[in-house]
């Protein structure tokens, strides 16, 4: 578990042997013999495009140049997952892996996703659209690949059941959806990503700076704001009705949902179940105090990482894959199949891809939408909290502390320092605020409670970092209460047993105490 230590190694002896590039070549260029041989790879991709993978990694070994041929394990690992799991054991991770672009921050901080070569970067900004080349630039470098350019979302709905003068009005929909005892599915109080739709409509922005190591240096943030309360009480009039679920499932529509706000993704699961009754749109309007103002989205990527490899030969042939596997052949692929909508430029204008009513309605929402930026990746946390906040609110002073409550816990991830205790009692989240030790005159302690897992393991870091030097070889009171073996190469604090803890740890000499109250 957590080989991050290990990880980052692998990371600085590629750099020293193939400047990061892991390209002899530089592109997709043939003939590259040195290549030539047989790797085993893991391939982590979303549940529906597993076999389609496969089938398209077996066209690479059969049609590529360089001799390449991959033995791949596919796994089903959700784009939204790929960042928590791939940090929590790397080892184990795949080699390549598609992930939302939200994702971006917390893999470059984990130093997860291997910096493209000249050749490889200047494919991507060649062949995609030049949004979809930023989504992967950080500091003017290459860290992935564009898989898809329809990473945003609109609104679905039930032509039997909301007429079609109704869709530009949230009030219109919620009123049809109650009157017809159906549902009306958003993630509201599940996902920021949905959230910020509000927000957006109303002006406001959350415009992060990143610096290289992942972590937040500056943020202009307006959802505390006059425009930021119109958003919250527009949204809490969804959060409020009976009809609202939160939730973006294309099944939904099978349990009695009306309306669903979901991205291209979902689109042949909705029309499996609506068939003909299918309707897509952009988003609709919601009226505070007399004036309309349209719901935004977050307009993002999905994206194709490369885990860093110790083997520079292994590295630059996975770097070729993953340049055909985001090629415009396999971009159309998978529209045909998925209906996923290609970033590539050339796939972008294929009549089917053009016809397409998932296509179509992404594109109606396109100027209402926010590029997707990069975000602390503590934001997705904190900021989705704002929907169960505002729901429990009974008046506007309730609306306005969720806000005040939101503006303080990002405004504390600013330039963040000290130190968190970041395991499995946090789900790995080295920004989390509410796990950081507590200093007095250099010694900094924390009292946690374990609960009973799979894996009971984490170790102190630097807020926001990832590191290794604090952990079970620094514990001196208290070492028969973890297990040293079971910390691996990245020296993580595994507790024997499931309990309440205070651990200290003393910045001087590096010793760690820990107490079983």
């Amino acid at each position: 578990m957590k080989k991050i230590l290990a990880f980052l190694l692998a990371l600085a002896m590629l750099c020293g042997l193939v400047a990061c590039g892991g390209e002899s070549s530089g592109g997709e260029s043939s003939g590259d013999a040195a290549l030539a041989g047989t790797y085993d790879i893991k391939v982590w991709v979303a549940d529906a495009i597993t076999d389609l993978t496969q089938k398209q990694i077996d066209d690479f070994n059969n049609t590529n140049e360089d001799g390449i041929k991959f033995n791949a394990t596919i796994q089903a690992v959700g784009e939204n997952d790929i960042a928590t799991q791939l940090i929590t054991d790397v080892e184990a991770a795949g080699d390549i892996f598609i992930f939302a672009q939200d994702q971006f921050a917390r893999l470059i901080q984990a130093g997860a996703l291997a910096k493209l070569g000249q050749g490889a970067a200047q494919t991507v900004k060649d062949n995609n659209i030049p949004e979809a080349v930023a989504a992967v630039t950080l500091n003017d470098e290459l860290y992935g690949y564009p898989v898809t350019a329809d990473n945003g979302y609109f609104m679905y709905y039930d032509k039997s059941v909301i007429p079609e003068e109704d869709v530009d009005s949230l009030e219109k929909l919620i009123e049809d959806c109650e009157n017809a005892g159906k549902y009306f599915s958003m993630e509201l109080q599940t996902s920021a990503w949905y959230l910020a739709s509000f927000f957006f409509a109303t002006g406001c922005v959350s415009e992060w700076t990143i610096d290289d190591d992942g972590m937040a240096t500056a943020l202009n943030d307006t959802f505390d704001s006059p425009e930021g309360l119109i958003a919250a009480r527009g949204m809490k009039k969804l959060l409020d009705s009976p009809a609202h679920v939160s939730s973006s499932n294309a099944s939904d529509f099978s349990a009695g949902s009306a309306v669903l706000i979901c991205g291209t993704w979902a689109y042949d699961d909705v029309k499996a179940i609506l068939g003909d009754n299918l309707g897509a749109t952009d988003l609709p309007s919601f009226e505070v105090d007399g004036t309309e103002y349209h719901m935004g989205s977050f307009n993002g990527f999905k994206l194709m990482g490369v885990k860093p490899q110790t083997d520079a030969n292994k590295q630059a042939a996975l770097h070729k894959l993953a340049q055909y596997l985001t090629g415009e052949q396999c971009q159309l692929e998978r529209f045909n199949e998925r209906s996923w909508g290609p970033s590539n430029t050339v796939a972008q204008q294929d009549p089917e891809v053009a016809a397409n009513a998932g296509q179509i309605a992404i594109n109606l929402q396109a100027p209402y939408a926010t590029p997707q930026g990069q975000i602390s990746g503590a934001w997705w946390n904190i900021a989705k909290v704002i929907g169960d906040e505002v729901k429990a609110a009974t008046d506007e002073a309730g609306i306005q502390a969720a806000l005040d409550n939101y503006r303080d816990k990002c405004n504390a991830l600013i330039g963040v320092g000290g130190y968190v205790f970041v395991g499995a009692w946090n789900g790995w989240d080295n920004a989390d605020m509410t796990h950081k030790l507590a200093e007095d005159g250099g010694v900094y302690t924390i009292t946690i409670d374990v609960e009973q897992s799979d894996y009971m393991g984490g170790r102190i870091v630097t807020a926001t970092n990832w590191d290794t030097d604090h952990g079970a070889a620094q514990v001196t009171t208290g070492a028969d209460l973890i297990d040293v073996e079971a910390g691996g190469g990245d020296n993580n604090i595994v507790f024997k047993e499931p309990g309440n803890y205070t651990v200290t740890w003393t910045a001087d000499t590096n010793v760690i105490e820990i107490v079983k109250n």
